[in-house]
């Protein structure tokens, strides 16, 4: 069984979604579902999902919480809250006592984002990151290459949390380049707290001229500095959707990985995501439904 350790949903009718703007996201300008979902996924092999929030509103992980009680494919939820209110350690609890709240495993907020490159520094962040950690949830950071060496920071001031970095951190992969990029990640992989998404390569190339051989040398970078224990595959779906068909992903990500034996396979595709969220057994029935208000 395959563990997607990264994707959305979201329900036009909900919320808008602000960050769809300008021609090139115009597909994307429609509800995606986890009955959109479940049969692409059935089709890949993936039994197992981690869903992960879009925007930074408070109302937005609640509905992810309920829809992850209603559906046994979601196997964790990383939402937001915003780790600078004063009283986020009694946010965090009252979200995990909220239906469905035992399926938060994580809060993302999104650096990417952020004018100050070094946000995650901040006085009131890092209180925030402090409340994560006494919960036992895990950040995953969506940042840019320019950002990853706050990222380095923040991870050795906060050892007791695990940081997730989402998409490998977005290298270049459109132009080629590699650094800086690659020896920022690999300092951030120096420290034993981190882990890694494969994720959201294909989106972060040319989305008409991508192959397998382009994205290599960035999979080979966090294959090499993390290893497959510290390496988590997802799809970034429906975003990949862009670039790729949900399948496309899946076997792209086999493709890259083709090399590692199978228990390191088993690592990436399954165990590490199990792991660092804390997910629970899939069972062998899944319930129906859509992403709604709760």
């Amino acid at each position: 069984m395959i563990v997607d350790a990264h994707h959305h949903v979201w329900d036009l009718s909900v919320r808008a979604q602000d960050w769809l703007t300008g021609p090139g996201l115009a597909p994307l300008r429609r509800d995606f579902t986890i009955d959109d979902l479940r049969p692409e996924a059935a089709a890949a092999g993936v039994g197992r999902t981690v869903l992960v929030q879009t925007v930074t509103v408070p109302e937005e992980t609640p509905e992810l919480l309920a829809l992850a009680d209603r559906h046994d494919l979601i196997g964790g939820v990383v939402g937001w809250t915003d780790l600078t209110r004063p009283d986020v350690a009694d946010e965090l609890a009252r979200l995990r006592a909220l239906p469905g709240g035992r399926h938060l495993k994580g809060i993302r907020h999104q650096v990417q984002a952020e004018p100050d490159p070094e946000w995650l520094l901040r006085a009131d962040v890092r209180r925030g990151l402090a409340a994560l950690a006494d919960a036992g949830l895990v950040h995953d950071l969506v940042v840019r290459p320019h950002q990853l060496p706050a990222c380095v920071r923040a991870a050795a001031r906060h050892p007791g949390l695990t940081f997730v970095l989402d998409h490998l951190g977005k290298p270049p992969v459109a132009s080629g380049a590699t650094e800086p990029w690659a020896s920022a990640v690999r300092t951030l992989a120096a420290l034993p707290n981190t882990v890694c998404k494969l994720s959201g390569l294909v989106t972060e190339a040319d989305p008409g001229s991508w192959t397998a051989d382009s994205l290599r040398p960035y999979a080979e970078t966090v294959l090499d500095a993390f290893g497959p224990h510290r390496l988590m595959f997802g799809s970034d779906w429906p975003v990949c959707t862009l670039a790729a068909s949900y399948g496309e992903v899946v076997a792209t990500a086999a493709e890259l990985t083709a090399a590692l034996s199978e228990s390191e396979r088993d690592e990436l595709f399954r165990s590490t995501a199990t792991r660092v969220y804390g997910l629970r057994a899939a069972p062998a029935s899944r319930v129906g439904g859509r992403y709604s208000r709760t």
